[in-house]
């Protein structure tokens, strides 16, 4: 990998060692084809159990995982998908639909017992809850792509063409709203034909004031 590609530093400072890092971030690739490899839902359980730890504001973890695993469920969404990503829906291993829950509130009286009185004040507040809701799970979504990575396993996160009918058709019972599609398994190699692209330095990304 050219070193261009990769951040300024002065220094090293992480707790992690190299081989971790690159498996996380420096040489993991957004997968387009995997193995034949099962993920099983266990393995899945122990990622999200992993990745629940994630801050969230006042501890709401609003994402929600739908594993996509049936020929019937995979035909469904692949139909509600970009023409393009309609075959990587239907080969991966497993997709699971990242999705918010608006009504996250029900559960703060457990996951935030010290603020408890905020699941009655933010009943009435649908707008602010949905806000909440897709903001925080956005966030976990990027927990969870890091999490599958420390698993072993390789994500292929992809943008919604008709986030309106994936609800429809799978999310008219529980309310939920769906943010993106991640398919995800093993792959041999970098799981995709694409060059590894640049990123922006941080003298590019950031600013002090």
């Amino acid at each position: 990998m050219s070193t261009d590609t990769l951040p300024e530093t002065a220094a090293t400072p992480f707790v992690i060692a190299d081989d971790a890092a690159d498996l996380l971030f420096r040489e993991a690739r957004t997968a387009r084809e995997f193995t034949d490899a099962e993920v099983t839902d266990e393995e899945l359980a122990a990622v999200y159990q992993l990745i629940a730890w994630g801050p969230t504001a006042m501890n709401t973890v609003p994402l929600r995982v739908l594993a996509v695993r049936s020929t019937e469920a995979r035909e469904r969404l692949a139909a509600l998908m970009a023409e393009g990503n309609r075959q990587r829906v239907l080969d991966a291993p497993v997709t699971l639909v990242l999705a918010a829950d608006p009504a996250f509130h029900t559960h703060l009286p457990v996951l935030a017992p010290h603020m408890a009185g905020m699941a009655e004040a933010l009943e009435p507040a649908a707008a602010m809850r949905a806000q909440m809701a897709r903001d925080n799970a956005f966030l976990q979504a990027g927990y969870l792509i890091v999490g599958l990575r420390a698993a072993g396993f390789s994500a292929g996160p992809m943008g919604l063409a008709d986030p309106a009918g994936i609800d429809a058709a799978f999310f008219a019972e529980t309310g939920w709203s769906s943010l993106m599609v991640v398919n995800v398994g093993r792959t041999e190699g970098t799981g995709t034909e694409f060059p590894r692209a640049a990123r922006l330095t941080y003298s590019e990304a950031s600013l002090t004031v």
